[in-house]
């Protein structure tokens, strides 16, 4: 550390996140979106999903939203409704979570996986084309922790090799590509509206965002039993429907979001002013072209695994996103691929930490975060 230490604040308790303070804050208006729906008797898609549809659309900038059951049911949905069929290979990234992959694997498809770059965590766009084969039929770019990948090339990648660009942008709600909203730079985004999100539902959700017709009109059979109108069914499909409390939920919630980015970003700017002078950490990059949204505030730092104990210890919630990149979990060892497969994915997962920035967060939280992580490295 740069300076000397600073008078120890009284403890605290921090957490990760708190869904409860954001509900008092809207209570009247939640409770009502609730209530509208168990009135109407419009739980399973129905006038609610459409309204919702319709408002998250206008505001990715894109023709259509598909409302559905999860995140990971959006990319399922993506990837039918852009043909991917057993066999293919798919282009993504192994540091994200679990679910862009599971989707991919569960329709028998190939993962094939690209390093990431070290200061934005993104998949490394200059790596892309060396994986792409005659089978390969999509590419999935993740925009992790809230900031949006390098799309420019990908998308151009995607046009060259006819591929389709599938975002993966379930951490990304609001985020910005080179003045771009994210979910609408590809051919399709993928959205999940898990508690926790920036736009989070009270229960699972998700959403798929496009400018295609043809893409829209196959996500909504695949998502609904393949069926046109009422037991009329032009192939097999799921059901991974969006209810309806849960998109009267969305709705109420959208309205607030950008307020809320805001306060993420300030609470973001905070932590980078009182942490710059702790030579040990290091904090996010934000690239030029981009707007993060900090869904995850995570910075990169020394001795990460005592860290997170000696925060813990002190009434902080934190986290580690991700511990363990997809290539090394056991669930995909039958991919054959080893340690130093992708050696800079391998490397942040083991010095990651996220550190509370919700948008209730107050100053003197993250005084007393930041004051913690100071008195473990100037006290051992």
């Amino acid at each position: 550390m740069k300076n000397a230490q600073s008078p120890a604040k009284a403890r605290m308790s921090v957490p990760l996140a708190d869904l409860k303070l954001q509900y008092r804050a809207m209570k009247d208006e939640i409770d009502r979106a609730i209530f509208e729906v168990i009135e109407d008797t419009a739980f399973i898609l129905g006038k609610y999903a459409q309204e919702f549809e319709r408002e998250f659309a206008a505001y990715c900038t894109t023709k259509h939203a598909i409302g559905v059951c999860s995140g990971t049911s959006a990319l399922r949905v993506a990837l039918l409704s852009s043909g991917i069929k057993a066999g293919d290979e798919v282009i993504t990234t192994p540091y994200t979570f679990i679910a862009t992959v599971e989707a991919i694997t569960g329709m028998g498809a190939k993962p094939v996986f690209v390093d990431i770059q070290k200061d934005t965590y993104n998949m490394n766009p200059r790596h892309i084309e060396e994986k792409i084969t005659e089978r390969t039929k999509a590419i999935i770019p993740v925009h992790i922790y809230g900031q949006p990948c390098d799309m420019d090339p990908i998308v151009a990648l995607g046009r060259k090799y006819s591929l389709t660009v599938i975002e993966d942008a379930a951490q990304a709600h609001g985020a910005y590509y080179n003045s771009r909203r994210v979910g609408s730079l590809g051919d399709c985004a993928c959205f999940s509206f898990y508690p926790g999100k920036n736009l989070g539902a009270y229960g699972d959700a998700g959403g798929i965002t496009t400018d295609s017709d043809n893409l829209a009109q196959e996500a909504r059979l695949w998502r609904d039993h393949g069926r046109s109108s009422k037991y009329f069914h032009q192939r097999e499909g799921f059901n991974f429907r969006l209810d309806g409390i849960q998109a009267n939920i969305l709705k109420a919630k959208l309205a607030y979001l950008e307020e809320w980015n805001r306060r993420r970003g300030e609470n973001a700017a905070r932590y980078n002013r009182l942490l710059a002078d702790i030579d040990e950490v290091t904090t996010p990059f934000v690239a030029p072209q981009a707007t993060h949204v900090y869904h995850l505030y995570v910075i990169k730092v020394s001795d990460r695994d005592a860290l997170f104990d000696h925060l813990r210890a002190h009434g902080v919630g934190v986290g580690v996103h991700y511990p363990v990149p997809l290539h090394l979990q056991e669930a995909y060892t039958h991919l054959g691929l080893g340690e130093g497969a992708f050696p800079v994915a391998e490397e942040c997962a083991q010095s990651v930490l996220s550190l509370p920035v919700f948008p209730e967060l107050t100053q003197e939280q993250i005084e007393y975060v930041v004051q913690c992580i100071k008195d473990f490295y100037t006290k051992g």
